[in-house]
């Protein structure tokens, strides 16, 4: 029999009619005359009676939580209301029972306020999906995902799909391969993103295209990382680093407002990389909240352990009572972050203390500091400025956190442009591209000083988060194969890893440009959830396992044969 109604649809405004419904046994209470049940969908709930004159009765005392179950009966006015659902005024009498399958007792429990540890949850994914609170998660992220698209389609974008077997050409992290079954020896490997691919788009006169794009690295798990993720993948032909930067800011503004009825202010402020680095710590800073790095001049005091080192100062105020153990902690997340340590100051009483006290007179320190009752200074140091700035922007975030500075409620959106074009890589001892080797130089000339050519490129960033990044591209085949060789690519390299995309350049490729969203990132930060595996329907671990279908594992050594591996 066809349903009536969804479990969050009956109210008082139903009483007397007759009704289909169906669904999971979320709860049965048997009061010994009569049973009640919450009944349970995507929507919602609907509370069942079951009297013992009625047909229905005996049957339902034989169910159990997560029995599946079409019933029928008739809407009355409940005498107990419940203000805490949206069906709370009514109950439904139930006349005709129907069990569509049973359950075995779930290892979990299907409710809002299950405690079950995340490896038990994910284990049974498909059952901690049915729980209120996973539901709320992917049905967001549905719903943001076909904001996001609206906002393109408007703009007139293709949606075009790229493909996921392709050749590996390392982007930064390390790549996923798959051995082939018909060239022994060669592997395909999985898009870390489809750059060359949306390029090719480009070559071929598209225009405009995106797509929900999987990805896919090898690397470290963090809580807003995974194995692979979904990139909402953009690129347009003709544009300059202006319209892009418009059409993300139309693209987010859009969906913000139909998910949350917030409006992002536009433009969105621009900041440099060096202005992030110089003020924050971080090329994607946390703006919610005014913690400012700064570069004191410590000439005057002879420090042994400062000597040679670039020194960055955290000056946070009325945060004296911070303890040993906490400053510990803060230097632990300093030095995990480049940093060589973390030294500090309080100031309390006129007086200080802590690490540098035997090193610094208060009356020389106060012409360099505006010092007041209470403050506390920390002090990040390092060989490497950026190294310095990078610990202390970690640290900058730690006491945020622990002085409650940061506004849950505030959506703060920052461009970081003008990064730089390449870094040097100590450990390969060669240049590296900060972005990636398709990413056009700002100005061509500057080639011949490779410490200070900046890049067409550009970060949005939202509290904390990189949110997207993207460049202006290289469309030019003879500046693509100049950057392949600062690089450090011969021809021969350049040939076998790339020598298509160099071909596809010397047939009247447009200028072109793009940038790509993290969809996940984004359900995460709209949703007011720091863990990314709440809005991914069937997410890694953070060591990297599925453990719900045992991934990975071993295959049969017969398929090993057949591809030609030996283990």
């Amino acid at each position: 029999m066809k349903i009536t109604h969804n479990n969050n649809e009956l109210n008082i405004k139903h009483v007397g009619k007759k009704v289909t419904l169906r669904g999971w046994v979320s709860r049965r209470r048997d009061l010994g005359g009569l049973i009640f049940v919450d009944l349970r969908d995507r929507f919602g709930l609907t509370q069942l009676t079951f009297r013992p004159e009625d047909h229905a009765y005996k049957l339902a005392s034989t169910l159990k939580n997560e029995y599946v179950i079409h019933i029928s009966g008739t809407v009355v006015e409940r005498e107990s209301k419940n203000p805490n659902i949206e069906t709370g005024d009514i109950e439904v009498i139930v006349d005709a029972l129907k069990i569509l399958n049973e359950a075995n007792n779930p290892p979990i429990a299907i409710s809002y306020d299950d405690n079950a540890h995340e490896d038990t949850r994910l284990k049974y994914r498909y059952l901690d999906l049915r729980r209120p609170e996973s539901q709320k998660y992917i049905i967001a992220r549905s719903r943001i995902t076909q904001l996001v698209r609206e906002a393109l389609l408007n703009r007139g974008f293709y949606e075009l799909e790229t493909p996921t077997l392709g050749k590996s050409t390392p982007e930064g992290a390390r790549d996923f391969i798959i051995p082939s079954r018909l060239y022994h020896g060669q592997y395909y490997a999985l898009p870390q993103s489809p750059q060359i691919y949306k390029q090719l788009y480009m070559v071929s006169g598209f225009e405009r295209y995106f797509q929900m794009a999987k990805c896919y690295r090898d690397e470290d798990l963090r809580s807003d990382r995974q194995l692979e993720f979904t990139q909402v993948d953009i690129e347009a032909s003709f544009v300059t680093r202006e319209d892009v930067l418009e059409l993300v800011e139309y693209v987010l503004s859009h969906t913000f407002m139909g998910y949350k009825n917030h409006e992002i202010e536009l433009p969105i402020k621009r900041i440099t990389y060096q202005e992030a680095m110089d003020k924050y710590g971080s090329d994607k800073p946390d703006a919610r909240f005014e913690l400012l790095l700064e570069t004191p001049d410590l000439s005057a005091f002879d420090i042994p352990f400062f000597e040679g080192k670039h020194i960055r100062m955290l000056h946070v105020r009325n945060a004296s009572h911070l303890t040993r153990r906490e400053l510990d902690n803060l230097t632990s997340e300093a030095k995990k972050n480049h940093s060589d340590g973390l030294a500090f100051l309080k100031y309390q009483d006129g007086r200080l203390s802590g690490s540098l006290s035997k090193f610094i007179e208060v009356e020389k320190l106060s012409k360099i500091v505006d010092l007041k009752d209470e403050d506390l200074l920390l002090f990040s140091f390092s060989n490497n400025f950026e190294k310095a700035s990078t610990g202390l922007g970690v640290v900058r975030k730690e006491v945020a956190k622990m002085l409650h500075l940061i506004d849950e409620n505030k959506y703060a959106f920052l461009w970081v442009v003008d990064f730089p074009l390449f870094e040097y890589s100590e450990t390969e001892n060669r240049y590296v591209a900060r972005h990636h080797a398709f990413t056009s130089p700002q100005n061509v000339s500057d080639l011949d000083n490779l410490d200070k050519v900046l890049a067409n490129s550009y970060d949005i960033v939202l509290n904390g988060y990189e949110l997207g990044g993207g460049s202006i591209r290289i469309h030019n085949s003879k500046l693509q194969n100049r950057i392949f060789e600062i690089l450090g690519l011969d021809d021969e390299t350049i040939e076998k890893r790339f020598g298509f995309l160099v071909e596809a350049l010397k047939y009247g490729t447009p200028p072109h440009g793009g940038l790509a969203l993290g969809l996940d990132r984004l359900v995460m930060l709209l949703t007011n959830t720091t863990n990314i595996r709440d809005v991914i329907a069937f997410p890694k671990t953070q060591s990297a396992r599925d453990l719900m279908m045992g991934a990975p594992d071993y295959v049969d050594p017969e398929q090993e044969k057949e591809l030609g591996i030996k283990r």
